[in-house]
């Protein structure tokens, strides 16, 4: 399969089988058009909610990332709620997919893993990106289990007001995604 959109490739049954195969044999040609080098990685570990997914593809798009899914996910992986939120942002970041922590441990190589949790002492505002950050969220559900606290180079949490307890996953994504692109900046 080529560029075409992961989005219309899920829009009709007969298709969404070969479309997760695709994803789960990693799609490897992400446009690095705007991107200095490689560009940087949103991981969501283990996800519940299909159109979290969804709106996470659409902020990687935006801000020049990959997206890469950590199975076992909450849901099926070919869910059409996930090209309905997504649209046809899945030409720009088409997710790939993980069987476990494991085997996506052993695609981080040298880049460093920044989790955000709602548990951290340090804000992102006060941390430095790198353009081969891989940033990672935990479950809607659960958070992140203690060998992916481990795992961290980074661990940072989005400041907010005192009565609020997080933010849903794909906003807490964008929002790190748009700080780390601030810093980072595009290829001009």
């Amino acid at each position: 399969m080529n560029r075409q959109t992961f989005m219309h490739v899920l829009s009709t049954k007969s298709r969404r089988d070969h479309a997760a195969a695709w994803c789960r044999d990693g799609a490897r040609d992400f446009p690095q058009k705007l991107c200095k080098n490689r560009p940087m990685r949103l991981a969501l570990y283990q996800p519940d909610i299909p159109q979290n997914v969804g709106a996470a593809i659409r902020a990687a798009a935006c801000f020049g990332a990959e997206i890469e899914i950590i199975e076992p996910c909450g849901f099926p992986f070919d869910s059409p709620k996930i090209a309905r939120v997504a649209m046809d942002y899945g030409a720009l970041a088409a997710p790939r997919a993980h069987q476990s922590w494991t085997a996506f441990t052993k695609t981080i190589g040298a880049a460093r893993l920044v989790l955000l949790t709602t548990a951290a002492q340090q804000s992102i505002w006060d941390f430095q990106f790198r353009e081969d950050d891989v940033l990672l969220m935990g479950r809607e559900s659960a958070g992140a289990p203690d060998e992916v606290h481990d795992a961290a180079t980074a661990r940072l949490r989005i400041p907010l007001a005192p009565e609020a307890r997080s933010l849903n996953i794909a906003v807490a994504a964008a929002v790190t995604l748009a700080e780390a692109r601030r810093q980072i900046g595009w290829d001009d």
